[in-house]
């Protein structure tokens, strides 16, 4: 018996014995509450009583069920320990006392219950372990979701958490489990006639928990969990009698080797398994560290392979098939899917493959050999060996510069007198080698030892060797030729391998970069579709979405072989079995699970087979694209939502400026007119004549808000509309302050416009309007008594300025530039003091719809603030004059 063996065997002995010395657990097991495992539970201790076993109830809930509670009748109840908790008394187990009676079976329900403050154990599994410590037998119930390592999977199937967990530990103390099973229909008819839930609390779980997919599911892991169970007390049964464990389960493990084919072998295992129903695992064995290309390959497998639903494990040992066949025995697996290794002639003389020693030495185990032209082609060229394409041009190639070589040691032995000449020809066949494939450079060594033979050791021109010394020297010139040929020819295909290593990782590199500056769906359209074309060759097209993109190179066919690909999200067209009469090579771009578009490539028409390494770089460069359209697509998805939430804001805003700054006039209008309705006969005229002011200027500023609100939605919608006229600035400004002096009673404003200031070709009436908004706006912020001061002048590029300088209070120049949003408001901002939050906002629309700019800025000397107009001085064209 081997050494490994022998040491499980040993381990399984002293497990048998340390539990047959401690108390046995049997666990009844259930999807969901409600199918009867406590009833079973007692069913079952109520035969060992009537055989005489001593059994005590420690803790039972029957939930008011009353067919469970009359199997509790006649069976020797511990009485429960009171624990005040919140001004209330809890019932638990009595641990002690159940200790101190020490019964043979314990029957103790709901093994994942939480305590109550106070008790000894925090879970009663805690009071559990210590009873079979003491040598107690457990009878238990428990539920699927309760197991703590499936704990994540029952949340993803009920989209509950469920916060009482079990260890898996525990069951490493099971003797038994008894499986009560109930189908999804019994169980849903129970809660409807009030024997699971009460009536309010049956409605509220079949709503949720008590659906029949999540009982199936439920159901279904139940049973696994059993059927595992059971397989593993067998193994451990049949090693500790020292019995080659025999699965009750089929369960398959994948070899893979990083040498090609890693993630086609996990897909194969994926389907394999998921066609027996059974658990698949992915194993690696490291022997030494891996190279570096190697390493990643087997990476991407095993993160695969989690994605895919199966596990992984690393295993570690000197010889492959031993660390192989040790862990399929462990697990108890029953096929073994591995990738068909090369049969060399060589390697019949040392060592079998690999494939070969699983089947002599894996008899019980189903072994599974998987292998495919693609990868086969693959590995021949990457180890470059004698079974490598062989090209006509090499071995021409190899014959040219061998007889260069020879005409070299003649030259060489003639006139520099070299006795030796075999390093000549040792040079050739490295040349040779760097130059061509393995075969080649074998048939240089071969032939320059011919040659060497024939023209450079006596006797000459003729293959005979005469001198002992002579057959040494031409035999371990040949070894070595042979030897430096094969090197050298090895580091070739590296050196090939690392260039085309190298050219994969910069064609990527270049896209990355390029999809990096792509901002919307059509940038990166473009961006791949380059790319595609510079590294490939090829003509390409990239479409996001279903519909039919707008292109002239597609036929109906190629249509077709796209819709499809969109539709399956598989690859079709040319170098496919699917619709492969098209001349397109269609491929899918994925994205969280569902196909957002596809790239189609055209090779030129001459390529009849696409390359491996080729291909992969296609499907590298499908992936990136496929993840920047999830990136601009999810940058469009948060802008509109910031857009949704701006909208809001204002909106609200909007709602807001409405109710204060619509209705203080009509309050102020309906105010005055009721009292000269009601009272009018009594006033004087006086008062007559103050009451229709009031009207009149709350009439007047209510008008001003409703413009200002109309100005605004066309600034918004382009509606704004620019009827140019000449207009003096002194003109246009004197407009603004009249209008100001008329409906701010009390401001004071100081004009300083500069001499001889050219017309303006603008629009007056909304150049006017938005002095008025920035004149109207910085009198309200200025104390009384102190002048707003408008300033007008031309500038060194002949645009006109336009400085309102006011002497309030300032603004803050973190919110300067926020000041021309709309609504937006600061202490001293336009809302603070009777406005709509609008008017800097328009104005700045106005003045912009001219080409000038509004500039907010610290006002002289510290004090006040600066708002600057910029317009600059447009000429009409020849159908205004």
């Amino acid at each position: 018996m081997p050494e490994r063996a022998r040491t499980a065997q040993a381990d399984a002995l002293i497990g048998e014995l340390q539990r047959q010395r401690q108390g046995r657990l049997t666990l009844f097991l259930g999807a969901a509450p409600g199918v009867g495992k406590t009833y079973a539970m007692l069913g079952r201790a109520r035969e060992l009583r009537r055989r005489g076993v001593d059994v005590v109830v420690a803790i039972v809930e029957t939930h008011g069920r009353g067919e469970t509670a009359a199997l509790v009748d006649g069976l020797d109840v511990l009485p429960r320990l009171a624990i005040p908790y919140r001004g209330h008394v809890v019932e638990e187990m009595d641990l002690d006392r159940l200790l101190a009676r020490k019964p043979e079976v314990a029957l103790v329900d709901e093994l994942a219950h939480r305590n109550a403050p106070g008790s000894r154990h925090e879970r009663r599994w805690q009071d559990v372990m210590e009873l079979l410590d003491a040598g107690i037998d457990v009878y238990s119930t428990i539920n699927i979701q309760h197991l703590e390592s499936l704990n994540d999977v029952v949340h993803r199937i009920t989209g509950v958490r469920v916060g009482e967990t079990v260890p898996d530990a525990v069951f490493d103390r099971l003797r038994d489990i008894v499986l009560v099973d109930l189908p999804p229909g019994e169980l849903i008819e129970r809660l409807h006639q009030g024997k699971v839930y009460l009536p309010e609390q049956a409605a509220q779980a079949l709503q949720s928990f008590f659906v029949p997919s999540n009982l199936a599911a439920l159901r279904e892991l139940a049973m696994q969990t059993a059927a595992d169970r059971v397989d593993s007390d067998l193994r451990e049964a049949q090693t500790a009698r020292g019995v080659a464990a025999v699965p009750l389960r089929r369960q398959v493990i994948v070899a893979i080797d990083g040498r090609g084919q890693s993630e086609y072998l996990v897909r194969i295992a994926r389907r394999l398994a998921e066609r027996r129903n059974a658990p698949w695992t992915v194993v690696s064995v490291e022997r030494r560290e891996w190279p570096h290309d190697v390493q990643l390959e087997i990476d991407r497998a095993l993160a695969m392979a989690r994605r895919l639903g199966g596990a992984t494990e690393v295993l570690h040992g000197d010889n492959v098939v031993d660390a192989l066949l040790d862990y399929a025995n462990r697990i108890g697996a029953s096929s073994i899917v591995i990738g068909r290794t090369r049969d060399r002639p060589l390697a019949r003389l040392f060592n079998r493959a690999i494939t070969q020693q699983l089947i002599q030495r894996g008899a019980h185990f189903e072994i599974v050999i998987v292998s495919t032209p693609e990868a086969r082609a693959e590995s021949r060229k990457r180890e470059g060996g004698i079974g490598s394409r062989l090209r006509l041009g090499d071995f021409w190639q190899a014959t040219l510069i061998s007889v260069v070589f020879v005409a070299i040691a003649a030259v060489a032995k003639r006139w520099l007198d070299i006795s030796d000449l075999s390093m000549i020809f040792i040079v050739a066949v490295l040349v040779v080698a760097t130059r061509t494939r393995v075969a080649a450079a074998l048939y240089a060594a071969v032939l320059c030892f011919f040659a060497y033979d024939f023209f450079f050791i006596p006797p000459y021109f003729t293959l005979y060797i005469s001198a002992q010394r002579g057959v040494t020297t031409a035999l371990l010139f040949l070894v070595t030729a042979l030897l430096a040929g094969r090197l050298a020819a090895r580091l070739r295909t590296q050196v090939v391998a690392l260039r085309a290593s190298n050219a994969h990782a910069t064609a990527l590199e270049s896209l990355s970069r390029d999809l990096a500056a792509a901002a919307d769906p059509g940038d990166v359209e473009r961006a791949g579709r380059n790319a595609l074309k510079r590294v490939l060759g090829a003509r390409a097209i990239v479409h996001l979405g279903s519909g039919t993109p707008a292109s002239d190179d597609l036929d109906d066919k190629a249509l077709a072989a796209a819709q499809w690909t969109f539709a399956h999200g598989q690859p079709a067209g040319r170098f496919t079995a699917t619709l492969s009469a098209c001349p397109w090579w269609f491929l899918p771009l994925r994205g969280n699970g569902n196909t957002i578009g596809w790239v189609g490539l055209r090779m030129d028409d001459a390529v009849e087979r696409l390359a491996a390494e080729q291909q992969r770089l296609a499907e590298a460069m499908t992936d990136d694209i496929a993840q920047a359209a999830l990136r601009t697509r999810l940058v469009g998805d948060l802008q509109d939502a910031r857009m949704t939430g701006e909208t809001e804001r204002l909106r609200s805003a909007l709602l807001s400026s409405v109710s204060h700054d619509l209705r203080s006039p009509l309050a102020a209008i309906i105010g005055s007119a009721s009292s000269l309705q009601h009272y009018g006969a009594q006033m004087d005229g006086h008062d007559r004549d103050e009451l229709l002011d009031t009207i009149r200027t709350e009439g007047q500023r209510l008008d001003r808000y409703i413009q200002n609100l109309l100005d605004m939605t066309r600034l918004g919608h382009g509606g704004l509309k620019l009827n140019r006229d000449w207009i003096g600035v002194d003109e246009v400004v004197g407009a603004a302050v009249e209008r100001i002096c008329k409906f701010v009673p009390g401001a004071l404003v100081e004009v300083d416009i500069e001499s001889g200031l050219a017309p303006l070709w603008v629009h007056p009436a909304l150049v006017e309007q938005a002095l008025f908004n920035i004149i109207e706006n910085a009198a309200k912020f200025s104390p009384p008594g102190k002048p707003v001061r408008v300033q007008a002048g031309d500038i060194a590029d002949g645009a006109l300025q336009v400085d309102i300088i006011d002497q309030g209070p300032g603004i803050p120049e973190a919110d300067r530039a926020r000041i021309f949003d709309m609504f937006y408001s600061v202490e001293r901002g336009d809302r603070g003091r009777h406005g709509t939050g609008l008017g800097l906002t328009i104005a700045q629309g106005m003045i912009g719809a001219h080409g000038g700019a509004v500039a907010a800025l610290p006002g002289r000397d510290g004090r006040g603030t600066c708002i600057r107009i910029t317009l600059p001085r447009t000429m009409p064209d020849a159908a205004h004059q």
